[in-house]
């Protein structure tokens, strides 16, 4: 057996995504091909470019420590320290949720509610890593926002991201339980608040369990945040103002009757891809 064997680029994503595969992972060759590119310093199309390329012992040792730990079921992008979202890259750490691509629904529908080159105010309840914010604030100059969170290590990568995109400017990041060091009035509020029931959380994917819990957890029916951010908002809101929040693909009527309940009036409720409902918009008054 050729102990100095140097694997190309092609055997070892066929290699890893193979093991992947075994340990359950659900993107097996997805996962092989990020993290080679991330060890590599390429693109993913870089590699099928590169496919017959033999490797340094360096790299393929440095990617296989990667690979059993993507094996031991923990998220690529704690392991790449990088997601992109919205187009944009953004930094993750394990004081962090990893952003979901269902999150840009968020996005999109407060953008719906702006006015081009009319400055705005707008408030995130539950930054995390910032994605949401730095997104937000990228799009348009114009656009402020403060950003809170209960955990100061996430405020510290939030930070870093709005540094790295350089929307540091337009956002105040406040260490905050939802509204209590909150002033002022906004034209937007919104949030993407924990909201998985507790029974559920021990039934997720290991990757996720990998995540902050205080990130997930929405107390015993999930709607804990829902009903706390719904009751408080309409004091800081602007007339008119109005509260986007992301939901639990099966929340949908709940939260818009907990808005309801608030005095808030209930205007969308927007589908994901898996045309599930992912955004609900209230107005106020």
């Amino acid at each position: 057996m050729n102990m100095a064997k140097q694997y190309t680029i092609g055997e070892l994503i066929n290699l890893s995504a193979s093991y992947l595969e075994e340990k359950g992972c659900t993107s097996p060759r997805l996962d092989a091909e990020l993290l080679l590119a991330h060890v590599l310093g390429l693109e993913r199309l870089d590699l099928y470019l590169n496919i017959d390329k033999p490797l340094q012992k360096a790299e393929v040792d440095g990617y296989r420590t990667l690979i059993g730990r993507r094996g031991q079921r923990i998220p690529v992008a704690y392991l790449t320290g990088v997601r992109e979202f919205y187009s944009l890259p953004i930094e993750v750490t394990r004081d962090v949720l990893i952003p979901r691509p269902e999150t840009e629904f968020l996005v999109d529908a407060v953008l719906e509610l702006l006015e081009p080159d009319v400055p705005v105010e707008i408030l995130e309840i539950g930054t995390g890593s910032g994605a949401v914010a730095a997104v937000l604030a990228y799009q348009d100059p114009l656009i402020r926002v403060t950003a809170t969170d209960v955990s100061p290590q996430a405020l510290v990568v939030a930070e870093k991201n709005a540094v790295r995109l350089e929307v540091d400017g337009q956002i105040e990041f406040v260490h905050s339980d939802l509204f209590a060091s909150v002033q002022g009035k906004y034209r937007v509020i919104c949030s993407n608040p924990p909201y998985i029931p507790r029974e559920e959380l021990k039934t997720l994917e290991p990757e996720v369990l990998s995540e902050p819990a205080a990130a997930l957890d929405g107390g015993q029916d999930g709607l804990d945040f829902y009903r706390r951010i719904l009751g408080q908002a309409p004091s800081y809101l602007e007339q008119p103002g109005f509260v986007v929040l992301e939901i639990g693909w099966n929340q949908g009527e709940e939260v818009k009757k907990l808005g309801q309940e608030a005095g808030l009036m209930w205007q969308a409720t927007y589908k994901d891809y898996a045309e599930h409902d992912r955004v609900v918009v209230f107005k106020w008054p």
